[in-house]
């Protein structure tokens, strides 16, 4: 894929494997159904690491599943900006999945593609994407001939965000504090591109982002997803409860998993089988 920056990212697509195999030849109409999971990993992560693969095979099972690499990241250019300009990464991986066709789209993001998903839910609405050009993809139709009505975009029909932080330059833990270091050390950034393969940019964000408790209030009335373990490592639990607070009442679902530690890690197949549960539901609601 390539971004609005023009920044290639790798991506990789699974159909879902309850009921429709693209092998069999299926219409678009059939594709159209079948709702997509766009899965936004965490930072150092990629399309190719263990816990990614699991989580969309899991997710397969209910839902066709894009995965990709955030820049900087395994495959794809460029250089992280650790959740700034990775918005238009996932933009770009919803983008194409509405030009595969899926008329449903639910992003689930882990970590820090957790505030990802929660920043491009607020930025990127059907309503922005009807007074903006700039998030549009052209119209398709289908191969009936039956008009569509309205542009596939960028927006998400549905949105997940696990072990997200509620603000930004969080130091509160030590874990937090190490990835600090390895984000704005030369001698950090050094380990993150040999040690963990992510190639970090060495400027600051100018403007600052939209945080994501600043986001939150902005994704209605797309269903939103709160996921975060009791024992997490990175982020406490006054993170999801803040964010599940900005979104008022109504606004969002929160799960505080027992016994859970941080991110795609941390959530075994059953969690992330109730991830895609919830979301099938949210968008038959």
């Amino acid at each position: 894929m390539l971004t609005d920056d023009g920044v290639p990212v790798e991506a990789v697509y699974e159909p879902c494997t309850a009921g429709f195999d693209a092998r069999a030849g299926a219409g678009p109409e059939a594709v159209a159904d079948v709702p997509v999971i766009v899965v936004a990993h965490g930072f150092t992560g990629s399309v190719d690491r263990p816990a990614v693969r699991r989580a969309a095979r899991v997710f397969s099972q209910r839902a066709a599943v894009i995965t990709f690499s955030f820049r900087g990241h395994g495959r794809s250019g460029g250089r992280s900006t650790v959740g700034d300009r990775e918005v238009l990464d996932l933009a770009a991986a919803v983008a194409w999945a509405r030009t595969l066709g899926h008329s449903e789209v639910v992003t689930v993001g882990f970590s820090m593609g957790g505030s990802v998903v929660l920043r491009h839910g607020a930025l990127y609405t059907e309503e922005t994407e009807a007074r903006d050009a700039s998030v549009r993809v052209p119209v398709r139709e289908r191969r009936t001939g039956e008009h569509l009505g309205a542009h596939f975009g960028a927006h998400a029909d549905a949105v997940v965000a696990v072990s997200s932080p509620a603000r930004w330059y969080y130091r509160g833990t030590a874990p937090m504090r190490r990835l600090h270091w390895v984000v704005t050390r030369p001698s950090g950034r050094l380990v993150g591109r040999y040690g963990f393969r992510t190639r970090i940019a060495t400027e600051d964000w100018d403007p600052v982002p939209l945080s994501p408790v600043a986001a939150v209030p902005l994704i209605a009335p797309a269903p939103l997803l709160l996921v975060h373990g009791d024992r997490d490592p990175y982020f406490p639990l006054d993170h999801p409860r803040m964010l599940a607070d900005a979104a008022g009442e109504g606004g969002a679902e929160l799960w505080l998993e027992r016994g859970m530690g941080h991110a795609e890690n941390a959530a075994d197949d059953a969690l992330l089988a109730r991830i895609a549960d919830w979301a099938s539901g949210a968008l038959s609601a």
